[in-house]
Parts: structure tokens; C-alpha cells; sequence
């Protein structure tokens, strides 16, 4: 598969991109332009070949919805969480999923006879996120949900650096006598700001926890003041890492906890700004005025898995119609 370009099969035009969750698959079909021409929600199933069987339901519902055939796919390119080989479409401890190690591009090609590329989520995520908000330079994605994970993007391509992590920004410690961290480490960047470690601190039953802590805050309770300060704080240090690391120019933040909109936002930026008070280093940076809030309910994971499976071999980025 590495160095193959599956865009340029004769009387294949669309790409198809899926970004696979937890609980969900987000499907879009991309014309040649970068229009997208239909998107979908379905199931994601749990374990190995239910993971490849609702893969390829989903694509095969995109095509009865958008109208189009299965022989008009030039490419489908997947974006999922776990370690991810994108030379040989290999998934390994995706344990939201079920899945320890998966030969997902090979199976799935297999069962629908089109060329698969896969890439992990954040990443994928992180080139469509450059696409949709017309980004040319260097931008990181930091992507807000259950974990904390960014993805960056040079020159229009993914830039996962020497061994695939860059961007893990996470399971950097700012705090080691913080919050026992899944990864073994205290006070990671994630025990802040992650959905899942402030669930886990909150403590409290509710559908939406992260929204609980928020209205609670605004309530006046202590708890819930202290966890949305950690969330502002985490987020803020990410930002810091992202830009003093990798000099991107701007900071799009993505996940699950968009949903809470300028809640999210404001709180951020003005956790940078007070950060930044007693440093006239930080603040000649302007780093409050570098970051951008994803829209809740973007197609940017989907999309930009569809630009992986197109694998265009000198630019990721196209133009987005």
C-alpha cells in the first residue's frame, strides 16, 4: 500500500470518508472538487469483524443515500483511534473498539473491492479541519472528547514526526502531583481537560457530565468551579505546548466538548491571558488570539479521511468546493 495512489482509478470519482468511533460512524462522500455530496451516522459494532461489517454498511448505505455506485469509488479512507500503521492499513489497541490488532484496509478492501486507506482519527480529523477552515501554513487540531489528543499539519500533510506521535500532547504531565492519569503518569494534560477524567472527578451520575459540571459551576458550586478551572487550565497548556513545540500559527480545537460553544471558548482564552500576565514572552505570543473553535457537529474527521484515502501522493490538502 505505502506510495500507492488510489485517487487515479479510471471511472472512480468519489472519495469516501468515515470517521469510527466508540458508539458511531460519521460517513461523507467527496467529489473530486472536495464537495461533500452526502453524509450519514450509523453504528459502530464492537470487535473485529463487527468493526469491519459496520464499515462496510456504512458505506454501502452512503451510496444508496447519495445515489451513486459502489464502482464510482475511487477511494475510501478511515480515521480511527489506536496505534494506526497507514503503510499497511494495520489497527492496534483500539480498545474502545474491541479491536487489538485489525488488518482493517486489507479486509475491508476485500469485502467491498475498493482501494482502503486508514489513518489514526485525530490526525485525519486535524487535515480535514485544515481544509475546511482554509488553513495554508501550520496549524495544530487539539481534539477535546473523552481524551485529549492533537494532530498537526504542515504545508498541507499530516506531520507525525519520527516514530507517529506528534501531536500527543495529553499524556504531557504539567502537574506530577496531579491526577493519576491512565497513562501512569500524575497530572497529564488530559486528567484536566478530558471529558473522561472529569467525569471520573465530578463523581456525579448524568448523560452529559462535562454540561453538568458547566451548569453547576454557573450555580455556584465549588466542585464544579474547581473542574471547569482544571478544563480551562488543561486546554490552555495544551495550546501552550502545541505552539511553543511545533510553532504552528493556529490552534483549532475539535472534539466532543465544542458542544459547549463560547462556554468552552472564553473560558480558554482567558485562562491564556492569565497565564500570560506575568510573562512579557507569552503574551508577545498573542496565543488567545491563535485558537479556533471547530463548530460542534463538523464533518472535519470524516472529510479529512477522505482526503487520507485519496492519498494524494505530493499534497493531502485539496481545495475544498
Amino acid at each position: 500500500m505505502k506510495g500507492a495512489d488510489f485517487a487515479d482509478l479510471d471511472g472512480r470519482q468519489i472519495r469516501v470518508g468515515l470517521d469510527v468511533g466508540g458508539t458511531k460512524i460519521d460517513a461523507v462522500a467527496v467529489s473530486p472538487s472536495g464537495e461533500i455530496l452526502g453524509r450519514l451516522r450509523r453504528p459502530t459494532g464492537w470487535g473485529d469483524d463487527a468493526v469491519v461489517e459496520s464499515i462496510v454498511l456504512a458505506v454501502s448505505a452512503l451510496v444508496e443515500e447519495t445515489g451513486f455506485a459502489v464502482s464510482d469509488i475511487g477511494s475510501v479512507g478511515i480515521g480511527i483511534p489506536g496505534l494506526v500503521d497507514a503503510d499497511t492499513g494495520r489497527v492496534l489497541h483500539a480498545v474502545n473498539l474491541g479491536v487489538e490488532s485489525l488488518d482493517l484496509a486489507v479486509r475491508a478492501q476485500q469485502a467491498l473491492g475498493v482501494p482502503f486507506r486508514i489513518e489514526n482519527d485525530v490526525k485525519a480529523a486535524a487535515l480535514g479541519a485544515a481544509v475546511l477552515r482554509g488553513v495554508t501554513g501550520s496549524m495544530a487540531y487539539l481534539n477535546l472528547g473523552t481524551g485529549v489528543a492533537a494532530g498537526i499539519v504542515m504545508d498541507g500533510q499530516i506531520w507525525r514526526g519520527a516514530r507517529g506521535t506528534a501531536g500527543e500532547v495529553g499524556h504531557i504531565s504539567v502537574d506530577p502531583n496531579g491526577r493519576l492519569c491512565g497513562c501512569g503518569q500524575r497530572g497529564c494534560v488530559e486528567t484536566f481537560c478530558g471529558g473522561g477524567a472529569l467525569s471520573r472527578a465530578w463523581g456525579r451520575p448524568g448523560a452529559l457530565p462535562v454540561k453538568d459540571i458547566f451548569d453547576a459551576a454557573d450555580a455556584g458550586d465549588e466542585t464544579a468551579l474547581a473542574l471547569r478551572a482544571d478544563l480551562y487550565h488543561g486546554a490552555a497548556a495544551a495550546v501552550r505546548v502545541l505552539v511553543l513545540s511545533a510553532d504552528v500559527e493556529t490552534v483549532i480545537i475539535g472534539g466532543g466538548l465544542t458542544a459547549l460553544g463560547e462556554r468552552l471558548e472564553l473560558g480558554i482564552r482567558a485562562s491564556l491571558r492569565a497565564d500570560a500576565e506575568t510573562s512579557a514572552f507569552m503574551r508577545s505570543l498573542h496565543l488567545e488570539e491563535r485558537i479556533e473553535l471547530l463548530a460542534s457537529g463538523s464533518p472535519a474527521a470524516a472529510f479529512g479521511a477522505a482526503l487520507v484515502g485519496a492519498s494524494v501522493t505530493e499534497k493531502e490538502i485539496v481545495s475544498h468546493g
